[in-house]
């Protein structure tokens, strides 16, 4: 991912609550069959011993993406935070000088790491339960894992693979018009509250 300097997210604390915030995210593997990409949640593990954490995920056992990562190959996560369009319209300069441009304000982690495939039953239910955990929380009646038959999640469990990817890498970039003058950041940030739509109101949140 091209990074300049103005855009580049270096904070491991912001980088992890990302992935927690956004962990519905792509898992790429890259090899001599060629390049895949599948859609999958995540959760973000922090050992002790972890300087930048490791990702865990799971794929159904009828993917063969995971038999072509069972040893150790490199993987790569990519989250997408929010995005959305910024209008020439919302800089003051516009008027000024007429040099300006559409552009396009986004969030992205990119994680690099070595991948080990984990079959273990008891791993994948705690896995199950974590992420389950991660998303029902704050919910008025929250799910859990143990609420359905256990023959019935066991059962299940034997349908799915899990991936462990030990974090090696972590690239952050925020492009919310840091190379703006600052006006122009606000004239972004009240058009995007203009928009009245979820994700551009999200992006806002970024800006200034």
């Amino acid at each position: 991912m091209y990074v300049p300097n103005h855009f580049r997210e270096d904070d491991t604390e912001k980088l992890h609550q990302y992935i927690r915030d956004y962990g519905f995210g792509l898992l790429v593997t890259a090899d001599d069959e060629g390049i895949e990409a599948n859609h999958v949640p995540f959760h973000l593990s922090m050992e002790a011993d972890d300087s930048l954490g490791t990702l865990q995920c799971h794929l159904a056992r009828s993917n063969p993406v995971w038999q072509r990562i069972q040893n150790g190959e490199a993987v790569l996560a990519i989250f997408q935070g929010p995005d959305a369009y910024v209008s020439p319209s919302w800089y003051p300069t516009k008027a000024e000088t007429g040099r300006v441009v559409p552009t396009w304000n986004y969030l992205a982690v990119h994680v690099e790491g070595s991948a080990r495939v984990i079959q273990d039953p008891v791993w994948l239910k705690e896995h199950v339960r974590q992420l389950t955990d991660q998303h029902e929380k704050g919910r008025a009646q929250p799910w859990a894992v143990d609420d359905a038959p256990t023959d019935f999640t066991e059962r299940l469990v034997q349908g799915i693979v899990g991936v462990e990817v030990k974090i090696k890498k972590l690239t952050g970039k925020l492009k919310a018009s840091q190379n703006q003058p600052e006006r122009n950041q606000a004239g972004v940030k009240d058009g995007l509250k203009g928009e009245h739509a979820p994700r551009s109101d999200a992006m806002s949140g970024f800006i200034g």
